[in-house]
């Protein structure tokens, strides 16, 4: 550079472009690079720098929507050790980070490597789970990788791999004679975007001629000659613009020893130049030569391609402008920009191994040892946690849920549950989430809730059960509404009564109808009279005196029952007024927050550290308590004013004790999942498999087998309320008497009937309704009356008989 320069192209090492370009700003010497693809080159730093092609920014955000596309969340890349694949990984980071994805392991490789070198690198990448690997490097340690990938059995069912476009490069330039097809089998690659045009083809001709078809070029030599058309126009508009070349002497020369910087000249003109170097507006071979404001090329755009068999197939395009898609991006540039993950396609890939079956993204390495299952064992509540039958298979509600999850991962996972606890009292649970951190455990499997802390150190899976903190406290009842003299029995039982002692009435009324005067007269009289004696017996004071012996059998019966009804409905009623003085005034947390009541939680919950610092409740008012009979008993011995433990395992205390109540609402939302090491990718998979279960309803099932009880509603089941079965006995001796006496009663009629019309019985079946009038006007008859009749009868009959007999003889 010791000669006066308006213009440099080049060069091909980002690390020299950084030295190149602080010099370039000193002269105001534009330079243009097709190669040097740093991103970190950046306009603001230096001003006279111009990349010429898409720079690795725009490669990275291409290789990133592929893996996304892909489906694909952690990745490992082999890059050069050199300052643009470092910052190229920066940005390939950064890009997969946006959308979700992790790049897990970055590997270098030495630059000038040995095969030995890079063997050890793909030991190292066939040792880690993710099996996507990004190759961003040089052709020559690029070509390397590939053949030692192959040699190692990398190149196979279940590995992706993504090679940037020094794979292009190398085999647009010389084929496969540098590397087998073998090698490249299912690998992806990418090139830069050239629309086909006349003048492209044109050239190639022109090239082939040239060369005699002996040397190929890849797209990098189609960029390196539209830059010096580039140069070629903007100084063509510089002269037409009446500008001149002019050189001034370069002062600042001090601290440059052993650099003869005294020779640069600065060119006068730089600044006019690089302005008509921005503002290119003309179409060259790779298409139209513009850039956008922060000087990088217009419409970046690469081909992506699938090599299969030794041949390239083109599976569609990226570009900046509409993301993935099977169409050029040429023909999308008119329409609207659409990233939606739904508007993103390419076509089939064969994948290595020769298979279309899209690889997973990820190996189950465990060193060929099993899982490490840890599982708290519980004192307190065993059926969420661990059960052992008889067989000692151990079972339990989240033991179940991941035992189920884990058949339908595809792919095998060996595993061995390892005991936490001693069983006879609650291990803590944030002891176990640490040693899942720690790599004591592979995973915890348990009742383990989802909170802040225990997500700073672990990952946890979908959720698959809701919980929340809830408060429960005895039920005591207040009974000061108007009505309450109603509450001793239920509302069956006062129907039933209210039946019977409409019966009762009825019943005597029919027995005693005939004999006793205090039963008949009009209609709307007999009515009241029911009605009256009815209600006389509750208390024992009936008036009316009962003559037949069936009806004084019945009321004897009656009033009996009446005698058991009344005293136990006594009893309860001032059973309930009394437990009215007896009503807690705990309505929910707020409220038992305001007391100075001693609160119980379950021993190793999250509930002590909840209530003691987010609530501010002292420790001297909690009482750790270990199981769902210590909660019964501090409550019922007013040792605790209330108990705080999560929804489900209070749905289980009260299945079993009918004697307590949930007040308020849940204060806390959380939920129970399984614990992995942070960024496990196993975790993620038990996560969607969680999701298929709640989609089947095989969840739920686990869950109603396990957890759901005909829980005790205190509504109902209240101790004092006296429930109809109470008194099916009374009730159902007094029914069969009324029906015995009943019966006895009519065929007693029906005989006394037969005598006092025996000429019906010839006629009875002439007719029916008249003797059915008959039959209804004896029965209504006084029992008196009735003899009476019978016995004129009779005495007729006699006189009748004797004047026949005395002419007989």
């Amino acid at each position: 550079m010791e000669i006066n320069m308006v213009a440099v192209i080049g060069p091909f090492s980002s690390r020299i472009a950084h030295v190149l370009s602080n010099l370039a700003n000193e002269v105001h010497v534009p330079f243009l690079s097709f190669f040097a693809l740093d991103p970190t080159l950046s306009p603001l730093q230096y001003p006279y720098f111009i990349q010429t092609a898409p720079n690795d920014l725009y490669l990275m955000t291409a290789i990133a929507e592929m893996i996304s596309y892909f489906g694909y969340r952690e990745v490992t890349a082999i890059y050069t050790d050199g300052d643009q694949f470092r910052n190229s990984m920066y940005i390939l980071s950064s890009k997969l980070w946006e959308k979700r994805c992790k790049l897990s392991n970055k590997t270098a490789v030495p630059d000038f490597s040995s095969p030995q070198d890079v063997h050890n690198v793909l030991v190292n990448v066939r040792s880690m789970e993710s099996p996507v690997v990004v190759v961003h490097t040089y052709p020559k340690e690029g070509l390397l990788v590939l053949k030692a990938a192959k040699r190692l059995g990398m190149i196979k069912k279940g590995y992706v791999w993504i090679v940037t476009t020094w794979l292009t490069n190398v085999l647009d330039t010389t084929g496969f004679s540098t590397i087998s097809a073998s090698d490249l089998q299912g690998v992806l690659t990418l090139r830069p975007h050239i629309p086909d045009s006349d003048k492209r083809q044109d050239f190639e001709r022109r090239w082939k001629i040239l060369s005699n078809g002996s040397i190929g070029f890849n797209t990098y030599c189609l960029y390196a000659y539209d830059t010096v058309w580039m140069i070629a126009h903007a100084l063509d508009k510089f002269f037409n613009e009446g500008s001149k070349i002019s050189f001034s002497d370069y002062t600042r020369v001090k601290g440059t020893k052993g650099l003869n910087l005294a020779a640069l000249g600065i060119f006068d003109g730089g600044k006019r130049l690089l302005t008509n170097l921005v503002k290119t507006n003309m179409t060259g071979l790779t298409g139209p030569l513009r850039f956008n404001p922060d000087r990088s090329v217009i419409h970046p755009s690469f081909d992506i391609i699938n090599m299969v068999g030794g041949q390239s197939w083109l599976l569609g395009y990226w570009s900046n402008h509409s993301g993935l898609s099977v169409q050029p991006p040429e023909t999308l540039y008119a329409k609207p920009s659409n990233r939606s993950s739904s508007n993103q396609h390419l076509r089939s890939v064969v994948w290595p191994g020769n298979t279309t079956e899209k690889p997973r993204g990820w190996e189950f390495l465990n060193n060929g040892k099993p899982l490490r299952i840890g599982i708290p064992v519980s004192a307190s509540f065993k059926e969420v946690d661990i059960h052992v039958n008889g067989s000692n298979e151990i079972h339990g509600f989240s033991i179940d849920v991941f035992l189920a999850a884990l058949k339908l991962i595809p792919y095998p996972v060996p595993y061995e549950f390892v005991k936490f606890g001693d069983g006879h009292t609650n291990p803590s649970y944030t002891e176990l989430v640490n040693k899942v951190a720690h790599n004591v455990f592979d995973v915890a499997v348990g009742d383990i809730s989802i909170i802040t802390n225990r997500t700073k150190v672990v990952d946890f899976t979908q959720p698959y059960i809701e919980s929340g903190l809830v408060v429960v406290v005895p039920i005591k009842k207040l009974y000061s509404s108007a009505w309450v003299f109603l509450r001793p029995f239920t509302p069956q039982l006062w129907i039933i009564t209210t039946v019977f002692f409409v019966i009762v009435g009825i019943v005597v009324w029919i027995l005693e109808h005939g004999w006793n005067d205090k039963f008949r007269g009009p209609p709307k009289q007999q009515l009241v009279t029911i009605l009256w004696f009815t209600s006389s017996t509750l208390f024992f004071a009936h008036n009316e005196s009962i003559v037949s012996s069936l009806g004084r059998l019945v009321l004897s019966i009656w009033l009996f029952v009446v005698l058991i009804v009344t005293s136990s409905y006594t009893a309860s009623l001032s059973s309930i007024l009394t437990v009215q003085q007896l009503s807690s005034p705990i309505q929910g947390i707020d409220s038992l927050i305001l007391t100075n009541e001693r609160i119980g939680f379950q021993v190793g919950s999250f509930a002590e550290n909840y209530m003691m610092e987010e609530l501010n409740i002292p420790r001297s008012r909690l009482m750790a308590l270990g199981s769902p009979q210590e909660y019964a008993e501090k409550l019922r011995a007013g040792i605790v004013a209330a108990i705080v433990d999560e929804r489900p395992y209070i749905d289980l205390f009260l299945a079993d004790n009918c004697g307590f109540q949930v007040v308020g609402e849940e204060f806390t939302k959380s939920s129970w999942g399984f614990a992995f090491p942070r960024d496990s990718q196993l975790a993620i998979d038990m996560s969607t498999a969680i999701l298929k279960l709640s989609d089947n309803g095989e969840l739920q099932k686990i869950h109603d087998y396990w957890l759901e009880r005909k829980t005790c509603n205190p509504q109902n089941l209240d101790s004092e309320q006296i429930q109809l079965k109470s008194f099916c006995g009374p009730f159902l001796i007094f029914g069969v008497v009324c029906a015995l006496a009943l019966l006895t009663y009519f065929c007693m009629i029906f005989h006394n009937f037969r005598k006092h019309y025996s000429d019906l019985q010839d006629r009875s079946l002439k007719n029916r309704s008249h003797a059915m009038r008959r039959f209804l006007s004896f029965v209504d008859e006084k029992e008196m009356a009735s003899k009476n009749k019978l016995k004129r009868k009779r005495e007729r009959s006699i006189y009748k008989v004797k004047p026949n007999s005395s002419r007989v003889r």
